[in-house]
């Protein structure tokens, strides 16, 4: 569903209920006109509150409070405390108060949009709410306020992904343009003809990238359970994750090396698996120095929801600063923009890694150090042990005392 329609719901919503609960006071409130007031004493809720509408606002999502004439809080459900709508029996937000104030007395219905401070997080972050406040007969009043931070965020994300997607296609788009042009421009000098070539074949290999992970991201970023799925071995795995960044691993003399557990199953789709392996390694091998070392290493571990395989990419690059640590698993969010378009990377390897895990029941984590290097771990369910007659063929063993690509150099 559209963010907007989502937000525009959940206030006809609230609307609805505000209507609801109205009705349930009216005839409440003509016999309360000749009630006198009794500020000195507090009530029983169903003694104040109109027949039904202890009931109503129990059942609501929104965060309800009911204030009486003295804007003393009658009734506050517990998501209105949650959000620090009410303290020490009184409504803490100020411009709330002054719209219950002003609807009490011309009776009119308000809503107004308010970004709130979270209170409690020492981080400055806005709480972005919607707040609708009602009469309730002829002295209550009646405040239903809706979170929209979640929408907001992902309205947020959905208009970066957007901003990033076009960026990201118009640049190699623009760059074969241009490149066509000079093609045709020098038509009679065969040196140049193969020079602007070459740089079209890359840009053009960029555009496919790109346009390939985002056809990879929309397939798994639901994580909506495996429909067809099966044991796939875990050195297969990374055999083909080491195959894949080979030619890169080579011209930077890093050292790729397997090791762990042998002979380990993972249940899920082979396909998919090996993309968010061989995304994992890639990145270790483009954000590495030359001459280190990328480890993967996999392993059982005892969970009490069943045994996972934990595969483990170690590397001795850059690291990762802590305040980006939380983010690095977004689309197209990258620590350092200007690296990442030198090593060609896209923004969106680890959010196909994250929806991947996902999708196969696990996760994925990561411990960085910046200067000393990374790790990001892969947990998987295991995949059940297989009879002799439907296990598939041997594969060479995961654990692999050489490199598998040698260097001149190996730090320790």
């Amino acid at each position: 569903m559209d963010v907007n329609a989502a937000v525009a719901a959940a206030a006809a919503i609230a609307g609805l209920c505000t209507g609801v609960i109205a009705m349930l006071a009216f005839r409440w409130s003509e016999r309360d006109q000749a009630r006198p007031t009794r500020s000195s004493m507090r009530p029983d809720i169903n003694a104040v509150l109109p027949p039904g509408v202890d009931t109503v606002l129990s059942v609501l999502r929104s965060s309800a409070v009911v204030l009486d004439e003295g804007d003393a809080v009658v009734k506050a459900s517990s998501a209105a405390y949650a959000l620090g709508l009410v303290r020490g029996g009184k409504l803490s937000v100020e411009p709330m108060l002054h719209m219950a104030r002003d609807t009490r007395r011309d009776g009119e219905i308000r809503q107004v949009e308010l970004d709130l401070p979270r209170r409690g997080t020492g981080r400055g972050e806005a709480l972005a709410v919607s707040a609708r406040v009602a009469p309730l007969g002829s002295r209550l009043v009646l405040l239903l306020v809706e979170d929209l931070t979640e929408a907001r965020r992902i309205e947020a994300v959905r208009r970066d992904f957007v901003a990033n997607v076009s960026h990201e296609l118009k640049t190699p788009v623009g760059a074969i343009s241009l490149l066509s042009e000079a093609v045709m421009d020098a038509s009679d000098d065969p040196e140049a003809v193969s020079r602007f070539a070459g740089r079209m074949q890359i840009e053009a290999a960029r555009l496919i990238s790109l346009v390939q992970e985002l056809i990879d991201l929309s397939r798994v970023q639901n994580d909506d359970p495996l429909e067809d799925a099966e044991p796939v071995r875990v050195d297969t795995l990374v055999a083909e994750a080491i195959d894949r960044c080979r030619h890169t691993a080579t011209s930077k003399q890093i050292t790729m090396a397997a090791g762990g557990t042998a002979d380990l199953r993972v249940w899920g789709n082979r396909g998919q698996l090996a993309a968010a392996l061989g995304n994992l390694v890639e990145n270790a091998v483009n954000y590495s120095p030359a001459r280190t070392r990328v480890g993967i290493a996999a392993r059982r571990v005892t969970a009490p929801g069943g045994d996972l395989i934990e595969i483990a990419v170690t590397d001795q690059g850059i690291g990762i600063p802590e305040k980006d640590r939380e983010r690095i698993f977004e689309r197209f969010y990258r620590v350092d923009p200007a690296r990442s378009r030198a090593t060609g990377g896209t923004g969106l390897g680890l959010a196909i890694v994250k929806h991947v895990a996902a999708s196969h029941g696990g996760e994925v984590s990561v411990w960085s150090s910046e200067g000393q290097g990374s790790t990001f771990t892969l947990r998987l369910p295991e995949a059940a042990a297989q009879t002799p007659a439907t296990a598939p063929a041997p594969a060479r063993p995961l654990l692999d005392p050489e490199p598998v690509i040698p260097a001149p150099e190996v730090l320790p």
